[in-house]
This record gives C-alpha cells, structure tokens and sequence, in this order.
C-alpha cells in the first residue's frame, strides 16, 4: 500500500514538474518566435559591429531588415561602414546568374580583411545560400556561416556559434513566417510588408521553388497588425510582397462575397487611419483576378500602379516557360485595368533569348509591348540555373542575339516610358517624399501613386508628406516640378 502511495506521490510531482517546464518553455518560445518581440529597444551586450550589403528583390530588402533588427535586439552593434564591421552579412540572390558571380566576388573581396582580422566573419545568407549551400565553403573557404531564407531566425545563434554553419532547408520547427520586427530608418514613410513566402508555380526557369520552398501565408490579423505598427511610427505607404502575391491564401482562406483572400486583405487595410498608400508586388497574371481589378477602381489608397510579370509574348515560348496563360490574357488584363482605372501604370518583366525562341517568337514579344505600351520594364537575357527544368535544355540563342533583342526591347520601353511621362507635364500631381535626392542638398525625392519617380526643390521637413507639386519636366523615367506654393 505503502509502495503505491509512494508511485501515486512520484508520479504527481513528475507531471507538476512537466507542466511547469512546458508552460516555461511554451513562454520561451513565444518570447523568440513573438512577431513583435524586435519592437523593444536593444541593450548593446556585445562590442560586434555587424554590416548587412543586401543583393536582389524587394523580399530580400525586408529579410535584411529582419536581420538587422533581430541582431540588433540580441545586442549587436549595426553598422553602415562596411569597413570597421567585424561581421559582414551577404543577403543574396539566385534569380540571375549576374546575381550570384556579383556576391560570390564580393565574398572573395572580404576575403582578404580575415588574412590581417582571423576574428573577422563573413556570411553568405538568402536564396544563394540555399541554392548552393555547402559548395559556398569549397568557393571560398573565409566563409564562415551560410544561413538560407528559410532559416534567418536562427541567424544569431549561427554566428554565436551556437548552431550549424551550414543552416538551409525547411527548419525542424517552423518558424512563423515574416513575422520578426521592424529595422525602420530615420525619416522612413514607406515599407515593404511580406504576406506570404514561397511558391508553388513551377516556372521551367525559375530556382525560387527550391529557394523559398512551398506557399506559406501570414495570418491577416497578424499582417494588419503589423500595418497598425508601421502606421504608429511614421509609415505612410506599405507594399505588400510575396513571390506570388495576388495569390495569398491560396486554398486555405476561404472566398468572403465573391472576394479572394488578397482582396480581403486590401479592404482590410484600406480601412487603416494613417497607412494612406498600398502598393504590392509581384502579382501573377494567372491569379489577376476580376474582383482584384474592381479593388482598383473602388479602394482609394491601393495605388494605380500594377507590375505584371508577362516574360514572353509568344504563347508558345510562355507554355514552354510553364507560364499559365496567353498573351490575349495579358491583353485582356490590360484593358480591364484600364477601363477601370485609366491612368494606372503597368510594368513588367520579359526574358529574352529563352532557349528556342526564334524571331518569330521575339516579334511576338515586340508586338504585345507596342500593344500594351508598358511605362517601365525590367529586361532580362536569360541565363540557365542549376536545378530548374531549363537548365537541361540546350541554351541554343547565342549572346549577342540575346543582346541584340535586349536593346530593342530598352528601345522599345524608352519610348513608351517618355510618352507615359510627358502626359504629366503641367498637372500638378500628390507626391509622397521620401528623401533626399542624389541632386543637390535642398532636392527631395518622391513618388506619385502612380510610382513615378519625381524630383523637387523642398525643405526637410516635407519628408514623410503626400504634398501637391506641378510638373514641369520629364525624362525617361523621371519627372521633375515645382512645391505648389500653399506647401
């Protein structure tokens, strides 16, 4: 009997002690894990000076933003001079091949300080990091952390030695995605906003599946409470990313009154007070939506403004690029966007030279671009990457046709750029400054929200204000005007 109570006593306290130890470390955890545990002001514990030189998109803008926040409030020191770092971050990218050779000589560049500082640390960290992991090492053996996007919540651990060096692919316990606190500038009223991380599309060309992994969506009351915080200190526009964006929530979320997800999330936060412009990219022309484009004519802070990565028009070379969708698509597309928003400006992005397409395949490209008259493009020759279905395809259009089709299409955008432009010549536009322009000491920089990059004459003080300016010059891709003089 005696034996029994004993076993009854023992086996209570193990279970009291089990329960404390979980609630203890259910606590830890969301401690480390919390979206918004980077909001609290850092105590400098260490005397490391971290630098962070960002390569690629717009998702990697915000990831560096992530790490220096996170570093920050685990007590290192940021820095802005490469020079007197003693970590250097490279957040990469995988997308070009251009991408890679530029971080990869980066990297042999910062070689050099560790033979004069072995203390000195270089880290290789994003979609490169994934794409090639350990043959980092073997590249450049002053490498000393190789961290992939998937796993940047575990980056300060990894540099404290704490964790593996080698840190890439889906993490033992998935960590909410996106959801690490801010690194806002001085003077900053615009921020990217990450909805979601991966993709499911297959594009033959495309290492972002293997680079960021499958769909994954942030919760939409975590993402419009986030957008409350930005608006809480000083935000005044956010642009919401994701690889796929229009395609938040994919089947998860349900449909609310014939409206998807992203749409849902739109209304959401075109109701914030104070977050007075919504932009995002990149959206997929398969998921450009009816009530999308509706969103466009009725929610007044969504910009006029949409990219719409088209990368052929030829039907043909976009079935062999596994594109779901046709140029009358795009074309389609175009003009219901225009019908409901008539001053709305569209870029895009094109690959040319993708293996097998002729030159009647270009022409076809070259058409839809006089078709939908673009006022901005990213032009890409295209280039195989390791891991994707084209790589094992042979690259069959040389260097200087892909060059060739490159500059006519520039040509092409050059001209549809200035005729987009120079139709806002002597209106008086809104303007939200950002900065301080390149030009001058007194010449701020700011978009219209239409995102046209503008140019003005104007104090510091305007930074952060949507302020009326007259338009009185034009070029390529930039405007320039006058502050209306009530400003």
């Amino acid at each position: 009997m005696e034996h029994g109570y004993e076993l009854l006593k023992a086996c209570t306290n193990f279970f009291a002690d089990f329960i404390i130890f979980s609630l203890l470390a259910l606590y830890l955890c969301r401690l480390h894990l919390s979206p918004y545990r980077f909001k609290k002001d850092p105590v400098v514990k260490k005397s490391l000076k971290v630098f962070v030189k960002t390569y690629g998109c717009q998702m990697n803008e915000r990831d560096s933003e992530m790490i220096l926040s996170q570093l920050q409030c685990t007590g290192y020191e940021l820095t802005d001079n490469e020079k007197i770092a003693d970590v250097v971050i490279l957040n990469t990218c995988s997308v070009r091949e251009q991408a890679e050779i530029k971080a990869l000589g980066k990297s042999g560049y910062l070689a050099r300080k560790k033979r004069t500082n072995p203390n000195f640390k270089i880290g290789i960290v994003g979609c490169m990091a994934e794409n090639l992991g350990e043959k980092l090492f073997k590249l450049n053996g002053a490498i000393d952390f190789v961290v992939g996007p998937k796993r940047l919540h575990e980056l300060a651990n990894v540099i404290e030695g704490n964790g593996p060096n080698l840190c890439i692919g889906d993490p033992e316990v998935r960590c909410p995605t996106h959801g690490f606190g801010r690194k806002l500038g001085k003077n900053q009223c615009s921020a990217f906003l990450s909805i979601m991380q991966g993709c499911n599309m297959r594009c033959s060309y495309c290492i972002v599946p293997k680079t960021r992994g499958i769909e994954q969506y942030r919760p939409m009351q975590d993402i419009v409470e986030e957008a409350k915080f930005l608006a809480e200190n000083g935000i005044r526009e956010i642009t919401l990313l994701g690889q796929i964006v229009n395609n938040y929530g994919g089947r998860l979320m349900p449909m609310v009154d014939g409206k998807t997800p992203f749409v849902q999330l739109l209304e959401h936060l075109n109701a914030l007070p104070w977050i007075e412009r919504i932009r995002y990219m990149s959206p997929h022309p398969k998921n450009f939506s009816d009530d999308l484009i509706l969103a466009h004519k009725n929610l007044p802070k969504l910009c006029p403004s949409v990219h719409l990565p088209i990368q052929s028009g030829s039907d043909r070379i976009l079935a062999a690029m596994k594109r779901p969708y046709t140029r009358e698509k795009i074309l389609e597309i175009v003009e219901k966007l225009r019908s409901a928003v008539p001053d709305v400006g569209i870029s895009t992005d094109i690959i040319v030279g993708y293996p097998g397409e002729t030159e009647e395949d270009f022409e076809e490209t070259v058409s839809l671009f006089d078709a939908v008259k673009f006022n901005m493009a990213f032009i890409f020759k295209y280039s195989p990457r390791a891991g994707t279905k084209s790589a094992d395809l042979i690259d069959n259009v040389g260097d200087g046709e892909k060059e060739r089709r490159n500059q006519i299409l520039l040509q092409r955008v050059q001209e549809t750029s200035s005729y987009y432009h120079r139709k806002f010549l002597g209106k008086t536009v809104e303007v939200l400054i950002e900065g301080h322009a390149k030009r001058g000491e007194d010449t701020m920089f700011g978009w219209t929200s239409n995102h046209c990059k503008v140019l003005v004459k104007a104090s510091e003080n305007n930074i952060g204000r949507i302020v009326p300016i007259r338009i009185d010059g034009f070029a390529t891709t930039i405007l320039s005007g006058t502050l209306v003089d009530s400003y």
